[in-house]
């Protein structure tokens, strides 16, 4: 389900990158959660493109033809009119230092291949509530549960859990509408998207993920089945 921003123009991501499956999953993944995205597939692109119509952030390779991610990134804090662009630097590099020199010219992040996409969706939303892009989301609390949407984690009686994807954006609505009944047809158009052809059993096989991922040895399970009707956030009526 693409996260989206209602209300708002789409925040715009430019992605310099010159390998083009990479561009490709890049720019899939980012239009899924409801950005707009710019491609450059070199230095001297990139410069340009940030000069004409300065996105909101920038995805920066750090191996470039023509000139490198290093010294697009040196420039863009050179120009007054980006001095404060968000650049997360993406490499194949490992090493620290490699790590340190790019905070040091001025990169706010930087991540190493490969990488998971989750990973860099949660840095890249992080980088653009704290430039203002985007509005912070807060917390969702439940009894004993609590969601931080912003840092996109999730915690349990103090114990944090470790949650798919799709089992985070399940929780994520059964959060957002505690004690409400959901058929499965209604949790796979706000889940999955209606655009997306999934079987309606499939719900059932990642609420017994969510269940086994959220509902320790001793605790109650918050997840109430409802017999020919669906699930809800909520206890077992006593």
């Amino acid at each position: 389900m693409p996260e989206g921003f209602p209300g708002m123009a789409k925040p715009t991501i430019l992605i310099v990158e010159d390998e083009a499956p990479l561009l490709t999953l890049l720019r899939y993944n980012l239009e899924k959660q409801g950005f707009r995205v710019e491609e450059a597939t070199d230095g001297q692109e990139a410069l340009l493109r940030v000069a004409e119509n300065k996105p909101d952030l920038v995805l920066l390779d750090w191996m470039l033809p023509s000139l490198s991610g290093i010294e697009v990134c040196r420039q863009i804090r050179r120009r007054p009119a980006t001095r404060d662009l968000p650049v997360i630097m993406v490499t194949a590099r490992t090493e620290d230092q490699d790590a340190v020199r790019a905070l040091d010219i001025g990169a706010d992040d930087y991540i190493t291949k490969p990488f998971a996409v989750e990973a860099l969706l949660a840095r890249i939303r992080a980088l653009l509530r704290r430039s203002g892009t985007v509005p912070t989301k807060g917390t969702l609390t439940f009894l004993d549960l609590s969601m931080d949407q912003d840092a996109h984690r999730v915690v349990r009686n103090g114990r944090a859990l470790h949650l798919g994807p799709t089992e985070y954006r399940l929780l994520e609505f059964f959060l957002m509408h505690p004690g409400r009944v959901f058929s499965r047809e209604q949790m796979l158009d706000a889940v999955w998207g209606r655009d997306i052809h999934v079987e309606p059993r499939t719900v059932d096989v990642h609420i017994r993920r969510l269940r086994k991922a959220i509902n320790a040895e001793g605790e109650v399970d918050i997840i109430r089945t409802v017999r020919s009707a669906g699930y809800a956030l909520d206890l077992e009526e006593v």
